[in-house]
């Protein structure tokens, strides 16, 4: 009988998601905000999601032989729950509950999963239930999908989970071993957090968004190492500033920050406005700047040796889609290849927490080589949703799709592409995406400001075909899944300056052609037209809204924003003037 697990997350209270793995190959995959259409869906369980993933597997509840989720009690006598009471003491209700009643958060989220569970039509007494700590779920979804054989370091970098917040290990014959963890409020991911909401941004949501702003500042001009301190392997926050509780938070509008007023104080008034301006852009560089010297100091303690003997590092957590950080890693001659997970926020403990019980039950997962893993949806279900929908828009089947799109790109027109299975993880990567031509002058600004809504200092990725990538970018690494950041040559930044941002760098996917062979043709026949099988790329959605899933969600923001062109399948939509 074949093995199959369901992962589940959510514990957390944002980033719900579900993902099913049948004897070690993940069939689905899917976060519960694109269903339900709330970004993050904080504070919202998996129903949808987890139907799904059962629907494309065509099984029923009672095939379901393993439950895992990224979430388990942590022992007293782990240095967990102490380390935490005793850094909160200013916060003596939070430090006195770690002590007395630590496991409260995972009580209550194993009631909710049951719920929901039996709700669905699962029986809570004849499922197998497999709680898997927070981080190592994350060390499972890089190192049991990265596909490396040798001995591999493991690094996460989160806000938090239980207690744990910063992990480093190794996996070697596909085991997980630990070698250090910090814990809250000693937090990176924690510290990057803070400072993104004294820019103005909501945390979880818009470190990218700070990390887009960092080039355009001085890393120098401001020096932000009095936040956090690394010493002889220990790493510390300082929490009179940053990564604070209770009273020590600073308040504004009755809203409650994890940056204090002492922050303030010093750095000036909490930034408003989608303006990039100073001295905000600095603070945004200097941030990344410490993320960046921290993160690579505690690796070269904690991992050097590993990385040193065999060059594999796996990597994962939400400061893994740092893409700047990233870049820093494999510039560095030790580092053969980094592999980083692409759905690396919590929404990926799904894939982790599954990953582990299937390889702890001695069934071994597959490599992650694509990220297509949600629903897709044929030409009638399209053309369904045309004909349901109250825009009454214009549409009609077309032939040659590749051929048509990669003329209307190169005439300068932004098209919405939405193709094949979904995306699983926050990039869009040919499924559901809004695609230009990144040779033409322009094209990214009237994105951001006619289609997307979004700030205009907001950067644009290059899809390319993969032999692309080692003609454009000045060093040759496995980029599937725009996780990483790479200098661009200098021919290149003349030929597609739409997708090159400020400092010279790119965030590239380089496509094979078996993951997505109707992508892979579009840029072909755009080469064809323009001499570059580079594409602009960026997700299928409007500020604040999670990426489209349906054809239904697709032709709502169709007809909510400037777009021009839509193509679902093989059923182009147009507005009526074209």
């Amino acid at each position: 009988m074949p093995l199959t697990v369901l992962g589940l997350s959510g514990a957390l209270g944002h980033d719900p998601s579900a993902a099913l793995y049948v004897d070690g190959i993940l069939v689905a995959a899917a976060e519960e905000e694109r269903f339900i259409r709330d970004k993050h869906a904080k504070n919202k369980m998996p129903v949808e999601a987890t139907k799904f993933c059962l629907a494309q597997a065509a099984i029923q509840p009672s095939d379901i032989d393993i439950v895992a989720v990224p979430f388990a009690p942590i022992s007293l006598a782990s240095p967990a729950r102490w380390h935490y009471a005793k850094r909160y003491w200013y916060a003596p209700d939070r430090s006195l509950d770690a002590l007395f009643n630590g496991n409260r958060r995972y009580r209550r989220y194993v009631g909710r999963i049951r719920q929901m569970l039996e709700g669905l039509g699962f029986v809570w007494d004849k499922l197998e239930f497999e709680p898997v700590e927070h981080h190592l779920a994350h060390a499972s979804s890089c190192y049991h999908l990265s596909g490396f054989k040798e001995k591999t370091a493991i690094m996460g970098i989160d806000g938090k989970g239980e207690y744990a917040t910063t992990f480093f290990g190794y996996g070697e014959n596909g085991k997980i071993h630990k070698i250090r963890e910090f814990y809250d409020p000693d937090s990176l991911g924690g510290l990057y957090g803070a400072i993104t909401e004294y820019l103005g941004f909501d945390m979880l949501d818009g470190e990218y968004k700070v990390m887009g702003m960092a080039p355009y500042g001085d890393p120098d001009k401001y020096d932000l190492s009095r936040l956090a301190k690394f010493d002889d392997g220990d790493f510390e926050v300082n929490t009179r500033l940053a990564n604070v509780v209770g009273l020590r938070r600073y308040r504004e509008k009755g809203k409650g920050f994890y940056f204090s007023p002492q922050l303030v104080e010093w750095l000036g008034p909490r930034r408003e406005g989608d303006v990039a301006d100073e001295p905000y852009i600095h603070y945004a560089a200097a941030i990344q700047k410490l993320y960046e010297e921290i993160s690579l100091q505690l690796m070269d303690y904690y991992l050097g040796d590993i990385i040193r003997e065999t060059g594999l590092l796996a990597f994962s957590g939400g400061g893994a889609l740092n893409v700047k950080l990233n870049q820093k890693i494999i510039a560095r001659p030790e580092v053969k290849e980094l592999f980083v997970q692409p759905a690396s926020g919590d929404s990926g403990t799904a894939v982790g927490a599954a990953s582990y019980a299937s390889e702890m039950r001695g069934v071994p997962v597959e490599k992650m080589q694509h990220v297509y893993l949600g629903p897709a949806f044929s030409n009638e279900q399209v053309i369904a949703a045309c004909e349901e929908h109250p825009g009454r828009p214009e549409f009609k089947l077309i032939d040659e799709v590749p051929q048509r799109i990669a003329r209307i790109l190169a005439d300068g027109n932004p098209v919405a592409w939405f193709q094949g299975r979904m995306e699983f993880g926050p990039r869009a990567l040919g499924g559901r995406s809004i695609l230009g031509c990144p040779s033409i002058k322009g094209v990214a600004d009237r994105i951001n400001e006619q289609i997307k809504f979004r700030e205009r200092w907001r950067p644009f990725c290059p899809s390319m075909l993969d032999r692309v990538g080692r003609e454009m970018f000045k060093v040759d690494h496995p980029a599937p899944f725009m996780t990483f950041t790479f200098e661009v040559n200098d021919q290149w930044k003349t030929r597609v300056p739409e997708v090159v941002h400020e400092d010279g760098t790119a965030r590239g996917q380089t496509l094979e052609r078996e993951f997505n062979p109707r992508y892979y043709e579009l840029m072909e026949e755009l080469e064809k037209l323009t001499g570059n099988a580079v594409v602009l790329n960026t997700s299928l959605n409007r500020r604040g809204e999670p990426v489209v899933c349906t054809p239904m969600d697709a032709l709502n923001m169709f007809f909510e924003s400037d777009l021009q062109y839509l193509v679902m399948e093989d059923v182009l939509v147009v507005k009526s003037r074209n």
